[in-house]
């Protein structure tokens, strides 16, 4: 997990995140690395990171400035988009991720993470 400070620009922690993903494991043979392709709003727009995405081999889809808000900036992002926000909605349920209260990230991550079990919890139980 990355954590950085509460004022910082989203997009300086861009590619640390995507160099930060971990194998997944599935078919037999090497584990991939990295996704497919990456979708992002209007704060990611600059050919800068989108060069540097492809050198990654990553496919972006980063919504540009300055087109309709109508489909979340005519990049369809909305489809997904709703799925990451509605995670973020759960998260601060939880009223000690809402504002970071804890100085140490490891104690501030042992939350985050005991929060996402019971996210997942709860989400199963609905199934049942």
């Amino acid at each position: 997990m990355i954590l950085t400070g509460g004022n910082r620009n989203d997009v300086t922690q861009l590619l640390p995140l995507i160099d930060a993903i971990p194998p997944v494991r599935g078919r037999v043979g090497h584990p991939r690395r990295k996704p497919d392709s990456l979708f992002a709003d209007r704060g990611y727009d600059h050919d800068i990171y989108r060069d540097q995405v492809r050198q990654r081999r990553i496919v972006p889809a980063i919504a540009r400035r300055g087109t309709r808000r109508g489909t979340l900036h005519g990049t369809g992002l909305g489809t997904y988009r709703w799925v990451v926000e509605r995670t973020f909605a759960w998260l601060h349920g939880f009223k000690r991720l809402r504002i970071r209260w804890e100085r140490r990230a490891d104690i501030h991550e042992a939350f985050l993470k005991l929060a996402c079990c019971l996210i997942t919890r709860r989400q199963i139980n609905s199934l049942c």
